[in-house]
């Protein structure tokens, strides 16, 4: 049975997650976190793609991106997995594969879920418990918001220049922001976005976005499926802790 390909759109935000296979961790030192972050400034170069936001956990990786092509993030995820595979298994001396099968990602309406989203990359390692403050944490884009330090593989979205007039008003806003945290609902309408593959967003945002592609983004009606649907298998569930 065929699976629904990925739904990726040309100048739209797509939260993306990579995780190590059997949640084996991905990273074992500084110098892998290194190397993922000299990848990610390469790859998401060379094919166009903007990266608002990330966090490196010890066995998967968060990403917020918006391409400029509706191949960009299709393209960068596939070279940045092939890249970093190489490198993980000759560091390591270790073979096979690293990755557990095909990154997941979903599209977001920007203007309602992309700072929320920032957040909830931001606030991943609180939640899993490695750290009291995302502050505390190194491996995420949260200290270059937050004006600890400057980081060239961001480029921060138009909402987030819109949170303040100077740099110290943005940067005490979005610290504001991610304080006060999200709420369970909002926390799993991502998660669930993410690990299914459907846009995230109100309804005439969806159905905007049906029109840009020939792709279903959002699950179908309630019912008896249709002869189509049955053609195509829902991806698999991806729950388990941290997010």
């Amino acid at each position: 049975m065929a699976r629904l390909p990925r739904l990726t759109v040309a100048a739209y935000p797509h939260h993306v997650i990579l995780r190590g296979n059997n949640r084996q961790n991905i990273f074992r030192d500084s110098d892998d976190h290194q190397r993922m972050l000299r990848a990610l400034r390469d790859f998401s170069a060379e094919n166009k793609v903007a990266l608002h936001a990330y966090v490196l956990m010890s066995n998967h990786l968060h990403l917020l991106l918006t391409p400029e092509t509706n191949e960009g993030v299709p393209r960068m995820m596939q070279a940045l997995g092939r890249s970093y595979v190489r490198y993980f298994n000759d560091r390591h001396s270790r073979t096979g594969t690293l990755w557990e099968g095909r990154y997941r990602s979903s599209l977001i309406e920007a203007e309602r879920y992309l700072l929320a989203c920032m957040a909830y990359i931001d606030l991943n390692p609180v939640r899993a418990g490695m750290v009291a403050a995302p502050g505390d944490y190194p491996w995420s884009s949260y200290a270059h918001y937050v004006g600890l330090r400057s980081d060239p593989l961001i480029t921060p979205h138009s909402l987030f220049w819109e949170l303040g007039n100077t740099p110290f008003a943005r940067e005490a806003a979005y610290a504001e922001l991610v304080k006060a945290g999200q709420s369970l609902e909002q926390r799993e309408k991502l998660t669930r976005a993410v690990q299914s593959g459907w846009a995230l967003g109100e309804g005439r945002f969806v159905a905007d976005l049906q029109t840009r592609t020939t792709r279903r983004v959002s699950p179908g009606r309630v019912g008896r499926p249709s002869a189509a649907s049955k053609l195509v298998a829902p991806e698999k569930s991806d729950s388990g802790a941290p997010d």
